[in-house]
Parts: structure tokens; C-alpha cells; sequence
């Protein structure tokens, strides 16, 4: 009887977990599959029809767990996102109020009168969402083989593309029809930086550190950031500066560089993390390859939550292409925020 009950409870489960998004998932697999979109229509998940509009603003909602899977790449790679402000928006543009002066203050005597001090002054950064798009192609039959994970598949390769086009944006976008990146804001000099610019140190040597004491240019950087930056601040490099940077050391034979401890942990440059960006510019006569700041106050990601995907069969028989479409946008939202090292003299 022990036996009996033993071999009861050891049975394989019909079900693993509740299939409470099963019906949308369902529905948008056979869009996905077949264009059958009969599912969708009506569908509400948590409160929200899906079927707004849907073939004049370009597809259907891709299903919760698509969106999130996407969601997870997006945060995981290495770019300026992991690291900055990100806001999530239901407008075309998001605004950020920037108050950089101080109101002004006085000493008062008891029985004196108070005098009216200066106002602070605020400046309005306006952040425009572009329309991000991604569209691979699969057979038809591909897609008829229900082996074939066509959600799993859709979510990579739509992940990959905007993973990658968003990070060069982020760092060099020119603000045309996608976001502005840090280094496309004019560049001066951090003795006469001012707002709406971005400040530089200069390594005193064109194309490469100085050759007799190479870590000052880094320190110099640091401290160039105000200190109430630095607290929150990194350094952002490719993979070529890094392997010149790491094997700097301090006048007592320390490296300047430590990995991280643990798995995940970045490496850490005089203390502060490093975020390797591949598209952040090699070291050159000019450019400014290493940037240091507080990405979360000097950078602003504005997005919209929700992504769009639109099945075209048509257009390149006999393969059926996946048009889908995201909304984000990005600019500088505080100039003081973003220190940058350019090789040059000066």
C-alpha cells in the first residue's frame, strides 16, 4: 500500500504552473504561425484590450513573456541602459526639468529686514521617442513545424538588433530619427566647461597617455567629476582601452585595475566599475575613448512599454517577415553628470 501511494505522488504533473497568460500566448503563437488573428481580437490581458487599432498602428502586442524575454537582453547587455535613467513614457517626448544653479542665500540679523536673494534657474531637456524596428524572416514552412519555437526564435533575434542599434545610439546617435548619444554634444575643455556642453580632460599627448606617468590623465578624470557625481560614477571603455588601461599601476607597483570577485560583479578602475561598450571609439589622435560619470543623472532612457509585431507573408514570398517596432529615445539630461578623457595635447 506504502509502494502504491509512493508511485501515486511520483507522477509526472499534467501541468507545471497555471497557464493564466495561456490564452493570449496561444492566440499570438497562431498569428505568429499562420496569421490568424481571430484570437487576438477581443483579447484582454490585465485589463487592457489588444486589439486597439491593430492593423493601422503596425501589429499586435507581443505576448508578456516575449516582451519580457527581450526586456532581460536589453538590460543585460553592455550598454549605457544598464547605467543610466530608464522612464517609461506613454507620450511621444519626455521632458526633464534640470535645476543646476543654487538660490541664493544671506545672513540675517533678528531684528533686520530679509533681503529678496537670486531665483534658481531650471532648463528643460526634451527627450523625443524614435521608432526603433527590427524585421527577420522565416519560411512558411518553418513555421508550420510546431517543433520550431517561434516565440524563443522571434525574441532573440528581435533582442540582438535592438541591443545593438541601441547602444551605438546611446553613445554616438546623431538625434536624427534616433537618440542623441553623449559624445555627439559639443565637447570643451573642462577649465571652460558650461552647460550644455560636455567637459574633456586631456591626456597631454595625441593619440595615447603620457608616456612617464600614463594613470595621472585617470585621475585627473575623477576628480574633474563634482563630488556629489562620483559617489554614483563609472567608467565607460571598449574592450581595446581597457587592455591598455589594466595594465597601468601606481607609483608602488599596484594595478590601477581589479576584476570583480564574484560573477556578474564589473571590474572596478581606482575603485569605480567599468562598463565595456564596444562602441565607445578606440584610442586615436582626438578621441575621446574613456568616459566617467553618473550615467544615472547624466543620461535619460525614455521608452515606451509596450512592443509591436506585424506579420507580413507578402512582401518576400516564400518567406514571412516579423515587422517589429519599439519607441525609445534618449539624450544628456545633465551636463555635469559626464566627464570625458580625449587624447590630445589639449
Amino acid at each position: 500500500m506504502l509502494d502504491r501511494k509512493s508511485l501515486i505522488i511520483g507522477r509526472p504533473a499534467l501541468a507545471v504552473a497555471a497557464e493564466t497568460e495561456a490564452p493570449h500566448q496561444k492566440a499570438f503563437a497562431a498569428y505568429l504561425r499562420s496569421g490568424d488573428d481571430d484570437g487576438l481580437r477581443g483579447l484582454e490581458l490585465e485589463g487592457k484590450a489588444l486589439n486597439t487599432a491593430v492593423a493601422a498602428e503596425g501589429g499586435y502586442l507581443v505576448d508578456p513573456q516575449t516582451s519580457e524575454a527581450i526586456k532581460s537582453v536589453l538590460q543585460a547587455t553592455a550598454s549605457i541602459r544598464s547605467i543610466a535613467q530608464v522612464v517609461h513614457v506613454e507620450a511621444s517626448s519626455f521632458d526633464v526639468l534640470v535645476d543646476h544653479t543654487d538660490i541664493g542665500s544671506g545672513w540675517a540679523t533678528e531684528a533686520g529686514p530679509a533681503t529678496e536673494t537670486t531665483a534658481p534657474q531650471f532648463d528643460r531637456v526634451t527627450i523625443p521617442l524614435h521608432e526603433l524596428s527590427a524585421m527577420p524572416k522565416a519560411s512558411q514552412r518553418l513555421l508550420d513545424d510546431s517543433a520550431f519555437d517561434i516565440e524563443g526564435w522571434l525574441a532573440g533575434r528581435i533582442a540582438d538588433k535592438f541591443a545593438r542599434a541601441e547602444a551605438a545610439a546611446f553613445i554616438s546617435g546623431d538625434g536624427v530619427d534616433k537618440p542623441k548619444g553623449f559624445l555627439t554634444h559639443t565637447q570643451v575643455a573642462n577649465a571652460t566647461w558650461s552647460w550644455g556642453n560636455i567637459g574633456y580632460i586631456a591626456t597631454g599627448t595625441a593619440g595615447d597617455f603620457n608616456a612617464t606617468t600614463p594613470a595621472d590623465a585617470i585621475l585627473d578624470l575623477v576628480y574633474a567629476l563634482g563630488a556629489r557625481y562620483r559617489a554614483n560614477a563609472s567608467f565607460v571603455m571598449n574592450s581595446k582601452t581597457a587592455g591598455v588601461v589594466r595594465k597601468m599601476k601606481d607609483a608602488d607597483g599596484r594595478f590601477l585595475w581589479s576584476d570583480g570577485l564574484s560573477a556578474g560583479e564589473p571590474a572596478r578602475l581606482l575603485g569605480y566599475p567599468v562598463l565595456i561598450a564596444e562602441d565607445m571609439p578606440d584610442i586615436a589622435s582626438g578621441t575621446t575613448a574613456i568616459a566617467f560619470g553618473d550615467f544615472g543623472a547624466g543620461y535619460t532612457v525614455a521608452e515606451r512599454p509596450d512592443l509591436r509585431v506585424l506579420r507580413d507573408p507578402f512582401s518576400a514570398k516564400p518567406h514571412v517577415l516579423f515587422y517589429a517596432t519599439k519607441r525609445v529615445g534618449g539624450d544628456v539630461s545633465d551636463f555635469a553628470a559626464i566627464k570625458l578623457l580625449k587624447f590630445a595635447i589639449s
